[in-house]
Parts: C-alpha cells; structure tokens; sequence
C-alpha cells in the first residue's frame, strides 16, 4: 500500500498547521471549569482563518470556488486540527457540502457550494437519530407533499445546531429510501433543545413537527446518505487520530522530564511498554483511517471489487474499530502516566481527555462495528 500524500494534499497540510499554530489549547474553554456550555458559538475567528487559507473549499469543485480535492486531504486538516481542539464545525461543514455537490442538483449546488467554499454558509449533519444507536434516517420520515416534502420526528446530539445556518437531515421516504433535507435554521416547524457534549459543546436536539421543505433543497440521489455518513465517520477517526497524536506527544515530553529515583520516569520498563502499545495503537488507527478516506475518494471505489473485496463501508468499519478504541486507550494511558497532573485543570490533558470521550461516543462501541464488519465478511466472498 501507498499511502504518499500527493502534493496538493501537502500543501493542504501546511496551510492547515500554520493556521493552526495559532491556537493554544490552554486557552480552549474547559468543560471542567464552566458550567452548561463553554462557549455560545463556535470560534469564528478561527473559521475566517480557514476561509482565508481556502481550507473551507478543499473539496469544493474549482467552478464553486474550490480547489477539487478529496476526503484524504479534508483527513489531513482534521488530524491538525485536533492536535490543538480547534472549536469548529469543519467536518461537519465540509462533509455536507461535498454531500450536495456529489449528489445534489444544480439548483442547490449554485445556492449552497460557493458561499460554504468561502465560510459564508455554515453547514452541519444531523447524523445521531433519536438514540445515537439506530440509523439516524430511521428517525425521521420524509413523505412527498406536491413540489414539497414534510418532515416529521426527532434527531439528537446534533453538533453545532444553533449556529449552523442549515442542518441536513437523513429521513426515510415512503418507499424506505433515504433521503437529505437540508433545513435552514430557524424554519418553520424546526426547534431546538439544549443537550451538552462531554466536551462541553452544545448540542441540539432536532425536533422537526411537519417541517416543509421544497424539492430543490431534498437529496433523493441513491447512496447518497451512505456516502455522508461514511465520510463523517472516516473524519471522525481522523480527529481521534489527531488528538491521540498530541496526547502521546504530552505524554512523552512529562515522563522524559519527570524523574523518580534520580532517573527519567520514561526510562522506566513498564512506563515504556506502556507507550509503545499506545504507538502501535496509533500507527493502526492511521493506516485504516488512510484506507478508508482513499476508499471514499473515488465512487468508482466504493462498491466491492473497486479498491478492495468489501464495500467502502468495510473499510470504514474496520477505522473506527481503531480509532474508538484506539483514543480511548491512548488518553487513559497518558492520565495514568501523568499522575495527578492528568485531572490538573491548569493542565490541558483534561480536555483531550473530554474530547476523547466525545470521539469514542461519536463513534460508537469497537465492537458494534465488529458485528457490521462480519455482516459484510458474511454477505461478500472474498475469494
């Protein structure tokens, strides 16, 4: 396997770590320390940066302003991104507009794309359902009505609800198809209900009571709610990926300062197993998540056969089996290996720690996606 970045996606990493070099994750708000949400909004002057730096448009096509790279570079700005927890709806805003412009009509694309590409129109997903277990498409159905379609049901843990200028929502048609509606903010029929990450962010909880909306703003194209929930997925590990890297880094600056018994407590046998089964962890998280976002880069890779015997969805399982356990162990090593500076709150391990709760419950249980994977091996002959 190859996994050499192209030059354009290098030269998205630059641009993403000299953005980034400019935020300090002391200065992130604690959850630990402010009580309900830690901030109203996200951190738009961060967003302007992005914007500036043409990080917004990384998947955007050039006549939408954009520079028509693909998920492995989006992957690339995330991971930095998380070194640092940046407070922005980056995958979400991105994955949602590379949803509209691979499946949707012209008509939205030209009213969507251009101002998302420029930071203009903030975009999220309303990925959860109504218990973060069932496919979140299942929670809401989508009935035709004329030129129009009617909304009904409940989404939860929708991130970036109350500042997102239009939230896409999975539903289910009539015929059991899934569809995407994207629903601006504020419209009719839509509210909002406060809900709190561990990370402290405020979520919303989507309750949509015959909420119309028109067929130009309705996704129906197949797969297409397949695609986005893969992508978020496969972003979602390339956080964990990013924050699992910095924590590891923490960890390996404190024990090689930290001494007990005159030595370095990293020259410890135990402390340097330790470390290394965290690093292995690490290395398997990225080459899956690498796997996965080449998968997804391509339609052409996404069926069985196309890149690899199993669906893109495979791939995509077999990354967050990593990442949801993978972050989980590396931010809990590195508390151990920290003493009592892990739950210092004048410390920034704690929010890494907060974070990387909110990754492993993004992404759900090792070993739920276990059971989908052999349900996969199960359906698809890989002889």
């Amino acid at each position: 396997m190859d996994f050499t970045f192209t030059e354009e996606q290098q030269a998205a990493l630059e641009a993403a770590k000299a953005v980034f070099a400019g935020v300090a994750p002391d200065g992130v708000p604690s959850p630990a320390r402010t009580p309900g949400a830690v901030a109203e909004d996200f951190d738009r002057a961060l967003w302007a940066k992005l914007a500036d730096a043409d990080l917004l448009s990384l998947l955007m096509a050039p006549e939408y302003g954009g520079s028509g790279l693909g998920p492995v570079a989006l992957c690339l700005v995330l991971r930095e991104s998380a070194k640092v927890l940046a407070r922005v709806p980056l995958l979400e805003s991105c994955a949602a507009a590379y949803a509209v412009q691979t499946y949707g009509g012209d008509e939205l694309k030209r009213a969507v794309l251009e101002s998302a590409a420029r930071g203009g129109t903030v975009l999220t997903v309303a990925a959860n359902g109504r218990t973060g277990h069932d496919g979140a498409e299942l929670a809401v159905s989508a009935r035709p009505d004329g030129d129009d379609w009617i909304l009904d049901g409940l989404q939860t843990a929708v991130p970036w609800a109350y500042d997102a200028d239009i939230t896409v929502v999975p539903a289910t048609a009539p015929d059991g198809r899934a569809v995407l509606a994207l629903v601006p903010r504020g419209h009719s029929g839509l509210a909002l209900a406060e809900q709190f990450s561990t990370s402290g962010e405020r979520l919303g909880e989507l309750r949509l009571d015959a909420v119309r909306v028109g067929a130009r703003d309705v996704i129906t194209a197949d797969g297409a709610w397949d695609f986005l929930r893969n992508l978020l997925a496969t972003g979602t590990c390339a956080l964990a990926l990013g924050l699992g890297t910095r924590v590891l880094g923490m960890t390996s600056e404190y024990t090689g300062k930290r001494e007990q018994f005159g030595f370095p407590v990293a020259t410890f046998q135990a402390v340097a197993m330790q470390a290394a089964d965290r690093y292995i962890d690490l290395r398997a998280m990225e080459v899956t998540l690498w796997q996965a976002a080449w998968r997804l880069s391509s339609p052409a890779r996404m069926g069985a056969g196309n890149g690899g015997p199993l669906p893109a969805s495979g791939d995509v399982a077999v990354a967050k089996i990593w990442a949801s356990d993978g972050v989980r162990r590396v931010v809990q090593t590195a508390q151990h290996l920290h003493g009592g500076f892990g739950a210092d709150t004048d410390y920034p391990l704690h929010r890494y720690h907060a974070w990387a709760k909110h990754l492993e419950l993004a992404l759900g249980p090792a070993a739920a996606h276990e059971d989908a994977l052999g349900d996969l091996l199960a359906a698809h002959s890989l002889s």
